[in-house]
């Protein structure tokens, strides 16, 4: 493959979620890295979990997909992507094209879900440009955890902005 080639791709899995959930993290799309490792936020520089576990006071889960689907059940979380298929360039959220949005609706509808989340600025921008209508509900903007957001992941704002999913 060419890096800067598109690739047509489906979503490779479903959501992470419970009776329990009471609030939905989102992402864009799996990067290539999640998805040879199977699961969210699955790059080894990606600082996700380490950041959710700090705002919420926990041990940090392993790099297992098992132990991270229980870390998010037992406290209450449930993740998924905005974007069901789409044309893509590697891991660059910004060449994102012929959008397809997972349904993100029905997803609220089965759990008791009352705050969603998202997770940088195109994963913001996709759920308010497909999803916003049907559910309702305003994301509340996260900065990316993502490698290539280092700069702003050594600030305190950043913290700050992740700290709202534990109040």
């Amino acid at each position: 493959m060419v890096k800067n080639e598109y690739l047509h791709l489906t979503y490779p899995w479903g959501p992470v979620y419970d009776d329990n959930s009471s609030i939905l993290i989102l992402g864009s799309f799996p990067s290539p890295k999640s998805r040879e490792n199977g699961f969210y936020y699955g790059h080894p520089q990606n600082v996700f979990w380490k950041t959710l576990s700090a705002v919420l006071g926990v041990d940090e889960p392993g790099t297992d997909p098992g132990d991270r689907r229980k870390f998010c059940l037992k406290n209450r979380i449930a993740l998924w992507d905005v974007i069901a298929e789409c044309d893509i360039k590697g891991a660059d959220d910004v060449s994102i094209k012929n959008a397809v949005p997972n349904d993100i609706k029905t997803l609220l509808e089965k759990t008791g879900i009352t705050k969603v989340f998202t997770t940088g600025k195109t994963a913001t921008r996709l759920y308010e440009r497909y999803c916003y209508d049907q559910t309702g509900i305003h994301a509340v903007y996260l900065p990316s955890t993502s490698p290539a957001n280092r700069a702003l992941q050594g600030k305190p704002e950043f913290m700050e902005a992740w700290g709202m999913i534990s109040s």
